[in-house]
């Protein structure tokens, strides 16, 4: 009787069974698949509490679909997979291919020693780089024509999910699932592959359909809140791509899934621009040092009640509402005068849905050294933004509870009432009017006649 022929599927930020390429694939090639996780102590080190306890739950959930064979190692990934490998008689090690700096220098060191990694698919409907501009076949650097093409181009139907999925069983040291808590208080949403789809399932039957009006009011639940799943690979943006209409609000759906490899096209392409600056000339501009008012940002405690709801919101729920993720930030860069950079790592330290081209291009769009066309001018009201997208007060109700007594017309700005500060709320920490004018100053120290181009 001969041996069974055995590939190892490196599981990393795809985390489903379904719509799963390289799962695929390994099952196609052997008898029976060893499905891996390898805890990497460096980037748990770097993650933040909230965010590794979410992935110790999409482990278990992940898992559970494996029919409980998922091996869960500690180490080193060229001495786990080569110790793998010797143990089962390996033919084949296949991966979901990645593009970031850290995943992209992990698997060619693993292929420097000798591995060989058999890549299908990626995290995306389309793989950073493929998008080019047909004129000189270079990368785009504006988000809409890159949206145009990125549509041109097209992606693939979801992948099947196999019927059967024959895996090893591992031995009891090789299941050392992480015991990772959630933070006191804390209340993220449900982790794994079968959460991603029933909340897709819902928000498909009850939301998507205003989804271009609804999904910037912070205080109803008009957002697809994806993005979680899809920083864990617990689904595909192909399966939220599949039965996409072309109406409007089908449209703007479609459109920040593309935001998304977007931002990861223009990393790929930029790989220093996770922590660097997208455009240079900005690394010039004066910033103040952070000291109370950076501290005051954190706690949610600047005296603007958009504003602090929503800082309040990402430390109790690792996420935060898209539209006040702008508001934050610009307030951060543009009020208090600090480097993004501050605020793309207080970010990732909360975050669930922490995605390394997502948070630090978002910042830069906002802070206004990305790729938006017309950047540094923009600066978010944080008053005005409150005011029209949380028009009744619900949002900052909900998490500044000081302000819970006043009127939808009193809520936005408490310093012009008597009991705006009866209940200990902060007050201001700067007048936006003044700051506003203090950025636009600082801007003009750098100015050149002609705008920079990113590059």
């Amino acid at each position: 009787m001969s041996a069974l022929r055995r590939n190892i599927v490196w599981f990393r930020r795809d985390l489903r069974i379904s719509d799963q390429p390289a799962l695929l694939a390994a099952i196609e090639s052997s008898d029976e698949i060893v499905p891996v996780f390898i805890l990497d102590k460096s980037q748990i080190a770097e993650a933040g509490d909230k965010l590794l306890a979410y992935m110790g739950q999409s482990l278990r959930a992940l898992d559970e679909s494996l029919g409980n064979s998922l091996h869960i190692i500690e180490g080193d990934q060229v001495e786990v997979l080569s110790e793998l490998i010797k143990m089962y008689s390996i033919n084949e090690v296949h991966i979901s291919d990645e593009y970031e700096r850290y995943g992209a220098a992990r698997d060619a060191r693993v292929e420097a020693a000798g591995i060989k990694l058999i890549r299908t698919g990626s995290p995306y409907a389309v793989a950073p780089g493929r998008v080019l501009k047909p004129s000189d076949a270079t990368p785009y650097r504006v988000y809409t024509p890159f949206y145009r093409a990125w549509c041109t181009h097209g992606w693939r139907a979801p992948a099947k999910t196999p019927k059967e999925i024959k895996a090893t069983m591992p031995p009891e040291k090789y299941r050392a699932f992480p015991d990772f808590k959630m933070p006191k208080g804390v209340e993220v949403i449900k982790a794994g592959e079968a959460a991603a789809l029933a909340r897709f399932k819902e928000f498909s039957k009850s939301a998507i359909d205003s989804y271009d009006e609804n999904r910037n009011f912070a205080g109803i639940d008009g957002t697809s809140k994806m993005s979680t799943y899809l920083k864990f690979g617990e689904i595909h943006p192909r399966t939220l791509l599949a039965n996409l209409g072309d109406s409007k609000a089908h449209d703007t759906f479609r459109k920040e899934i593309a935001w998304r490899e977007f931002y990861a096209d223009v990393l790929f392409n930029n790989p220093n621009t996770d922590f660097d600056y997208y455009a240079p000339r900005f690394k010039e501009m004066r910033y103040d040092a952070p000291g109370e008012k950076f501290k005051a940002w954190q706690e949610g405690k600047t005296g603007y009640p958009f504003v602090d709801a929503a800082m309040r919101q990402l430390v109790l729920e690792g996420w935060m509402h898209n539209r006040t993720r702008m508001v934050v930030a610009s307030f951060l860069v543009k009020d208090l005068h600090l480097e993004w950079q501050l605020g793309e790592r207080f970010f990732a330290q909360h975050l669930v849905d922490y995605d390394v081209a997502s948070n630090a291009h978002g910042w830069q769009w906002t802070a206004g050294c990305g790729t938006d066309a017309s950047p540094y001018y923009r600066v978010f009201n944080p008053i005005e933004q409150g005011k029209r997208f949380d028009e009744n007060g619900d949002y900052i109700r909900k998490y500044v509870p000081e302000l819970a007594h006043l009127s939808a017309a009193e809520i936005h700005e408490p310093w012009l009432y008597l009991d705006g500060y009866s209940k200990g709320y902060a007050e201001r920490t700067v007048d936006h009017a003044a700051e506003r004018l203090e950025s636009l100053a600082r801007l003009q120290e750098i100015k050149e006649d002609k705008p920079e181009l990113p590059r």
